[in-house]
């Protein structure tokens, strides 16, 4: 008997309290007399299972016994499916397995999980951004297997640029962040983690090693390389990876004066890049932060003269330039239209 249709059967029982065999085929999919033996199977393995036979008879945990399989507290319940919403029922690939939690869970709790899987909602993209068709499934089940198998891909990549490249990388982690899923691998001969954004990954293969005869050495740095992908820490790396990313996006960094009313919406439009220096009575000095001088500048000049630059000199001057260009286009359109 496979332990996950072992599994699954016990937690049926659980649910159900008493079943019978065409019940349990139903439910795990199988023939009759294949459920017959499950039960069998479970009884004679010691979980406390009973058969009675007759009209009206069927299987039951006896004495109402329940498995840990779960063990999920009230407590526990609420932060799984808060975390799930409806991701665990709207996907095709978890619907099941979710369902199956469910009814796995006692009776005082499947309301209350039902709601929660079915009216907790999240929506990762942003007021204003095009909806996301999602990353290529193909693409990501490849990559999923060779991290749960343990397999060496030989993946495309492109660029950010444009240009492409083909390696072999040893997959140590994926994370989705703001609705893009990256893989985080180990080329190949290099020890040091690189990241890839999955959408960017036009091919992954699995490397075929069957018919490869290693070397001792070679066996010795696989055991090795293994050992230290079980020592990584996703989390410190991501954390890592994330403030560096942030870094390079705020290398430019201008401190602003503004009036106080203005300052949640700042923070609104900059995020982590806004922090505030100084807050007064009626004005607040803060700096705000971007990859280019340019690119700064063209955020502030909308705010025309609500929101004053103090520093750098660069960025006065780039705006100065933008106010200057604006001035001669529209001056240029107004003398031609005769527009006031």
């Amino acid at each position: 008997m496979r332990a996950d249709r072992l599994i699954a059967l016990v937690l049926f029982l659980q649910s159900r309290g008493k079943v019978t065999a065409a019940e349990v085929a139903a439910e795990l999919d199988v023939s009759i007399p294949t459920a017959r033996r499950d039960l069998e199977a479970l009884s004679a393995a010691g979980v406390p299972v009973y058969g009675q036979p007759g009209r009206g008879g069927g299987w039951q945990l006896v004495g109402g016994a329940r498995t840990n399989l779960t063990g999920l507290t009230e407590h526990e319940s609420k932060a799984l499916f808060w975390m799930l919403g409806t991701a665990g029922l709207s996907d095709p690939g978890t619907r099941a397995a979710t369902r199956k939690l469910v009814h796995a869970l006692p009776a005082t709790l499947q309301d209350e999980a039902e709601i929660l899987a079915t009216r907790i909602h999240y929506d990762h993209t942003a007021w204003g951004d095009h909806p996301r068709t999602g990353e290529r499934s193909e693409i990501l089940h490849a990559l999923r297997s060779a991290l749960v198998n343990r397999r060496a891909l030989h993946i495309r990549y492109t660029r950010r640029d444009g240009t492409s490249d083909e390696t072999i990388a040893r997959p140590l982690a994926l994370v989705a962040k703001a609705g893009t899923w990256y893989l985080i691998a180990h080329p190949q001969h290099d020890d040091t983690p690189r990241t890839y954004r999955t959408d960017r990954i036009s091919e992954a293969e699995p490397v075929d090693t069957s018919r490869e005869q290693p070397s001792d050495r070679t066996e010795r740095r696989i055991r090795r390389a293994t050992v230290d992908d079980d020592r990584f820490d996703l989390e410190a790396f991501w954390t890592a990876h994330v403030d560096e990313v942030e870094a390079l996006r705020s290398s430019v960094i201008a401190r602003v004066r503004c009036p106080n009313w203005a300052v949640p919406i700042l923070a609104a439009q900059f995020g982590r890049y806004f922090s505030v220096i100084d807050h007064g009575t009626e004005s607040t000095t803060a700096e705000v932060g971007a990859n280019l001088v340019i690119a700064l500048a063209e955020q502030l000049a909308g705010w025309g003269r609500t929101v004053e630059v103090l520093s750098p000199r660069e960025l006065r001057s780039e705006l100065s330039r933008i106010g200057a260009e604006l001035s001669d286009l529209y001056a240029e359109h107004t003398a031609t239209t005769g527009e006031r």
